[in-house]
């Protein structure tokens, strides 16, 4: 039997050997979720909440070894493990705090001899392929709702967010979710691929722009619901008349750091007004310079190894091409010594357009940071991407702020913020960052399907 080694990317060192699935195993547990799905689906709404709602205290209860685990897997410094798992049981308080008000029977008309109604009823079995940063939260995004709408879910983590998995499985399973109804599925790329051959109800995706459109493109003919939450390569303009430069910096510098960069949100290209540039760019890179690198596992460290072995080569290329192009290093710029996969936090200067780091997603420690004459330029550099996730503004004015905002084609919009997710509002993404909405309404009622029904009673 084929197996996956879990390795540590802050020592090296493999930690757990598991079992790939196999093509015989996959059906096997397709079979299993179609019987179970029927049941689940005619188990009352309010029940399937309250299972739900004891997952994520079981979550609660059991944060610290299930932070230590997820740390230990993708590299992220233990207080980010703790910060995630919190964060999914606060998405996960408001889907279950609204599931009825959105996934309950809608009387649309009531009157004399007609009444109109809309049924929402689960798509079925979905699939879930998911990723590896964030595994808490973009799980939580499909299989939350999923699960909550009576649907059953195949649930196919990244192999490098696998042991985390493993414990998302266990726990919903302890809080009363039926064997039948979730089932994990273990492997690399060709499992994946594998999957796209079964006959699901519908396919939700978290993952590159790449791998997402190989998706679509292969379950299309199904004629199912396929979701797609791709990548970014999310700008941010600092305005000429914010308050506080250092402050704006160290939030800005947070957005493009945290997590190691590896966010599909994460700020990935910045553009300063020439008017504070140079004091914003001292703020900024003081800002970097203090981050403590580490061992994951040790209190304090806000920059632990990169997840993915490979993705040391896309950074190094990007900043080498930006360096032969003219860019400015101002910090980092290459591996860390020593063992793991380590990046050093990079901060690029005098960047242009036309340089990988300003294109490409990094997804990583990485950021390019271009002085601008005004709103117009900025609005300009924003919109030339082929992504349309999130956009940031930073400015004392709201209306200057919202103005550059609306010209911007991308699914989220931030003033004075950036890199966050709230379950209140649709998370979705335009161009090549995909399409599709996971939380908010439309995140509960993406997994469902409408039901028009015409009732007329007959007369006597």
């Amino acid at each position: 039997m084929k197996k996956l080694i879990v390795v540590n990317p802050a020592t090296e060192e493999p930690i757990a050997e598991l079992n790939e699935d196999t093509d015989a195993s996959l059906s096997q547990k397709m079979a299993a979720l179609q019987n179970g799905q029927k049941a689940w689906a005619n188990t009352s709404l309010k029940v399937r909440i309250d299972v739900v709602q004891n997952f994520a205290k079981l979550l609660q209860e059991n944060t610290e070894g299930l932070a230590r685990i997820l740390t230990t897997e993708v590299g992220k410094p233990l207080q980010q493990s703790r910060n995630e798992i919190n964060g999914a049981c606060t998405r996960i308080k408001w889907l279950t705090t609204n599931a009825e008000k959105y996934l309950a029977d809608e009387l649309m008309t009531d009157e004399e001899g007609l009444q109109e109604r809309i049924v929402y009823e689960p798509l079925g079995v979905v699939c879930n392929i998911s990723a590896w940063n964030y595994p808490y939260l973009v799980g939580v995004n499909v299989f939350v709702p999923a699960l909550l709408a009576g649907n059953a879910v195949l649930y196919k983590p990244s192999e490098y967010a696998t042991l985390t998995a493993l414990q998302i499985e266990k726990y919903l399973k302890a809080a009363g979710v039926p064997d039948d109804v979730f089932q994990t599925a273990i492997g690399k790329g060709d499992v994946g691929k594998a999957l796209l051959d079964i006959a699901f109800d519908g396919y939700f995706f978290t993952g590159s722009y790449k791998t997402g459109k190989y998706i679509y493109e292969r379950v299309a003919p199904k004629m199912v619901p396929c979701q797609c939450e791709l990548g970014g390569k999310d700008p941010l303009y600092v305005a000429d008349d914010i308050a506080d430069i250092k402050a704006v910096a160290a939030a800005s510098a947070d957005g493009a750091f945290y997590n190691n960069g590896q966010s599909c949100c994460a700020v990935e290209r910045i553009y300063v007004h020439e008017n504070i540039y140079d004091k914003y760019l001292e703020a900024f890179v003081n800002e970097v310079k203090s981050y403590k690198t580490g061992l994951p596992t040790e209190e304090g460290v806000y920059i632990g190894p990169l997840s993915r072995k490979e993705q040391i080569n896309v950074l190094q290329n990007q900043i080498d091409d930006a360096l032969a192009k003219g860019a400015t290093l101002l910090t980092g710029g290459k591996k860390a010594q020593g063992k793991g996969y380590y990046f050093e936090p990079t901060v690029l200067a005098a960047v242009t357009q036309d340089m990988r780091v300003m294109k490409d997603e990094s997804f990583g420690p990485v950021i390019g940071i271009m002085k601008v004459s005004g709103d117009e330029e900025a609005v300009e550099k924003m919109q030339d991407t082929e992504y349309g996730l999130t956009a940031s503004v930073y400015s004392g004015n709201e209306e200057r702020a919202t103005t550059i905002l609306q010209r911007l084609n991308t699914g989220t919009a931030y003033w004075n913020c950036c890199d966050r997710v709230s379950a209140a509002l649709p998370w979705s993404g335009r161009k090549h960052s995909g399409f599709g909405s996971t939380l908010s309404y439309a995140g509960l009622r993406a997994f469902t399907k409408p039901k028009a029904y015409h009732l007329k009673p007959s007369k006597a």
